[in-house]
This record gives C-alpha cells, structure tokens and sequence, in this order.
C-alpha cells in the first residue's frame, strides 16, 4: 500500500463523505448548476452533474462528480467516496453507456467507457498529479478503481 509520510492517507469518516456528496449534488440540483460545479484547472480537477439511466427503474439518476479534460473527452473515476462498493452510476453506465454530462460550460451528451491499458495508466498518472494520495486512497478499495472516459457523442451518433 503507498503511504504518506509513512500512514495510510487521511479520509473523514465514511458518514461524512456521503453527507458531503448529498450535500454538494443537492446544492448543484436546487440551483440548476449555476453553484457546486467547476472547471478543472492544470493543477486540478473540475466537478460535473452526471445524468445515467437507472440500470434497474430506467429513470435518470443524477450524481456530481470529479473529472479533469483529456483533448475532447471527460474523464473520471469509479469511486464511491472511496468506499469498496462500486458506484451506482458506473454500474448503470456499463448497463447504458449513453449519458449526459453538464458542466460550467454547458451541457453534452456522452458515451462511457473504461480506460484499458496504457491509456488507464496515463490517465491514472494524470490523476495521480491531481491527487498525491491518490494510491494511498485506491489501495483501501479491495477491487481497481475503474478510470472513465466520458466521450463527447454528437445527438445523430451512436
């Protein structure tokens, strides 16, 4: 497991990081975007409103999310806060990979997929320039935390 400064990474305690997370998608919910969401800048990341199709009711599932820009394409990780369960949109973007993405500069429809390779692996580093504990974090999940390519799809695309 990477350590920093020889202890595993600090995180708050898990009822904390869901109350946060409720707390920042309502913000962002209740003022349509305009608070609670930002652009990534070179020395970090952004946060987008993600829009999935429920895998189990078909209704549209909204989550706030990290992701930072790599040319056209989004890109994020399949965390939940951390914790070992993988979250629920990944899960419904691998059941429907067709989203929607809105973020300070608007909104586009997307299509995810899972970064294999030496692909995942620069995308990974990329974070890991973002985010110092970013091992430290992974290493407490029990599974690889997926790294998620949103493509920009246009309205007459797949």
């Amino acid at each position: 497991m990477t350590k920093t400064r020889g202890r595993r990474a600090w995180l708050p305690p898990r009822w904390f990081i869901k109350a946060f997370w409720h707390a920042h998608r309502a913000l962002v919910r209740r003022t349509d975007g305009r608070r609670g969401l930002w652009l990534p800048q070179e020395d970090g990341w952004g946060a987008l409103w993600l829009t999935t199709t429920g895998r189990r009711t078909g209704q549209p599932r909204q989550v706030v999310v990290g992701y930072f820009e790599d040319g056209p394409d989004l890109v994020t990780m399949a965390m939940n806060g951390w914790g070992a369960a993988e979250p629920a949109w990944w899960l419904n973007l691998q059941e429907e990979p067709h989203a929607e993405v809105q973020t300070k500069d608007g909104t586009r429809l997307v299509r995810a997929r899972r970064a294999e390779g030496a692909e995942r692996e620069r995308l990974w580093a990329r974070w890991a320039e973002l985010d110092k504990n970013l091992d430290a974090y992974a290493a407490r999940r029990p599974t690889e935390t997926a790294v998620v390519v949103l493509e920009t799809v246009g309205e007459d695309q797949d």
